[in-house]
């Protein structure tokens, strides 16, 4: 028979499947060798006791019975090469990627054109901008294939299940190549350095289905009849046709939240989140999540990942709370032009590296910015929060000093309002310099930065010291505007067979729940048109 048993084991016990069969059988009450294998379903660990870590594993289990091994699901798609059924999808990020395996499953031949380059190439455009702090505008962490997500950690943790599956987005990320066990896992995560593999796998997908994948190649404007959307054209000055458009352009293309307001296209200010990285030493972190005694002298067990964290706080009526946390992981340069600093944090699979970092950020409204210097007269601008988010960015550059080099200061010494006379060692690779980041960030945001640590720091323990510093500026959370769509049709309300999806139309945050809203477009597409 076949059972599904839960079982709460020692991380030690967890570690080892021999262990895990012996003590499924005790569970039971049969003997070792009568359980004849077992896959698991659920996997969490819980640290909330001081004398002892747990781990909490779903299995199913099979009793006497031969073993089969998990059914992972496998999508079949469809050849779309001759399908007169034709959609452009701009950008090649999670959304734009899992929208054209839906279209291609569905039918319909996707057109996928991306400003940057493909992941192989890319690599080498980050190893510059890493080591020699030079920027290419269109390939970087944020654009080029895979989009920001390829360089962001892989963490595939999501509380977005009204988008659409989760468990089909984890199985088509196995069906490309990624390990069993995020389908288990409670924080799922792949590591930057396991992506590009994967993300390459789709792409062949696509083309092998008779889909089309063009890189370096970006939208410069839409063909519009009769506030009808009939295509694209792109910096070659190629006109591309197309039964509809997607647009999956992420966060961070400015150029096309400029182009729809030029043209006079609906969109408007959306609150985002702003702040800076903030990095310890992962000892620190293990030691506080973990109960050690003291984390020069106990070191975490090695049947225990590096430990994370998640801190909210209410400041002054505004939200303060850690984002996109990467245990053993590395802060990265994430700008996309020249003279503005932004930093984001990823890990790779192993989350080896000796330092913990994450976004500490405090909500950003329209109102909070109209007595700033560069906003005024701005109030009924759509473009209002992301030009202050430009001048932030532009300021922490700087601040910093040129070639990508961040402004950084010790957490004490930034609550203090003290600069730094020296800076601990950082994961961020084209360098820190030690700064005032009170005068980088604007008073709304770093007053309750100072309140917020403070108080993480009684919440934490070990998490407000001078060991630890802050990197500025952590500020594409998510998109500052957004482009409406109707409920239903997924359409701009303005436009047809213009449908804005995603991160960059501020409808999802995070690689799954993009991939969800991605595939929830191709599929009204695939209803309202065919």
């Amino acid at each position: 028979m076949q059972k599904e048993i839960s079982l709460k084991i020692t991380p030690s016990e967890a570690a080892s499947n021999t262990t895990i069969t012996e003590i499924i059988a005790k569970t039971v009450g049969v003997s070792p060798n009568e359980v004849f294998g077992f896959y698991k379903l659920k996997q969490s660990i819980d640290a909330r006791s001081r004398k002892q870590i747990w781990v909490n594993i779903t299995v199913n289990a099979f009793i006497n019975e031969k073993f089969i091994e998990r059914n992972i699901e496998k999508i079949n798609f469809q050849d779309v090469s001759n399908s007169n059924k034709k959609v452009i999808i701009v950008g090649a990020g999670p959304a734009g990627i899992f929208a054209a395996l839906k279209l291609i499953e569905l039918g319909i031949k996707p057109i996928v054109v991306e400003r940057g380059k493909d992941v192989r190439s890319r690599r080498r455009d980050l190893a510059i901008l890493n080591k020699e702090g030079k920027i290419n505008t269109e390939s970087n962490y944020c654009f080029g294939e895979g989009g920001a997500g390829t360089y962001s950690d892989g963490k595939l943790y999501t509380r977005s299940n009204k988008r659409g599956s989760i468990d089909r987005i984890l199985n088509l990320f196995v069906q490309f190549g990624a390990e069993e066990k995020i389908l288990y896992q409670a924080h799922p995560h792949i590591g930057t350095n396991k992506l590009p593999s994967i993300i390459t796998a789709m792409r062949e997908q696509i083309i092998n289905c008779g889909g089309e994948v063009h890189f370096e190649k970006k939208l410069t404007d839409l063909i519009i009849e009769n506030e009808t959307v009939k295509g694209i054209v792109s910096n070659k000055e190629e006109k591309i046709f197309a039964n509809a458009v997607i647009l999956a352009t992420g966060h961070s293309a400015r150029d096309i939240y400029e182009l729809l307001y030029a043209k006079k296209i609906f969109i408007e200010a959306k609150p985002f989140a702003l702040g800076v990285r903030i990095e310890h030493p992962q000892n620190i972190i293990d030691t506080a999540q973990y109960h050690l005694t003291n984390y020069q002298k106990q070191k975490r067990s090695d049947f225990l990942p590096p430990a994370t964290y998640n801190l909210v706080e209410q400041v002054n009526g505004k939200g303060v709370f850690s984002f996109c946390m990467c245990p053993g992981g590395i802060i990265a340069p994430a700008a996309t032009n020249n003279n503005e600093l932004v930093v984001n944090g990823w890990s790779p699979s192993k989350r080896d590296n000796p330092f913990a970092n994450s976004g500490m950020v405090v909500s950003v409204e329209l109102k909070d910015i109209l007595d700033i210097k560069e906003c005024r007269n701005q109030n009924n601008s759509p473009l209002a929060l992301m030009n202050f988010q430009k001048a932030v960015e532009e300021k922490a550059y700087t601040f910093g000093g040129g070639n990508f080099v961040a402004p950084a200061q010790r957490v004490v010494d930034f609550c203090t309002n003290k600069i730094s006379s020296n800076l601990p060692k950082c994961s961020y690779l084209p360098g820190i310099n030690s700064s005032d980041i009170t005068a980088v960030l604007p008073a709304f945001i770093y007053t309750r930065l100072q309140k917020a640590l403070q108080i993480f720091g009684q919440k934490m323990k070990g998490y407000y010291t001078n060991e630890a510093i802050i990197v500025a500026t952590e500020s594409r959370t998510s998109s500052p505007v957004r482009i409406p769509r109707d409920s239903k049709t997924l359409q701009h309300p303005q436009l047809k067979n213009l449908y804005p999806c995603s991160e960059g139309a501020g409808y999802a945050g995070g690689i799954v729940s993009a991939a969800m809203d991605g595939e929830k477009v191709a599929e009204n597409i695939a209803l309202n048109w065919f």
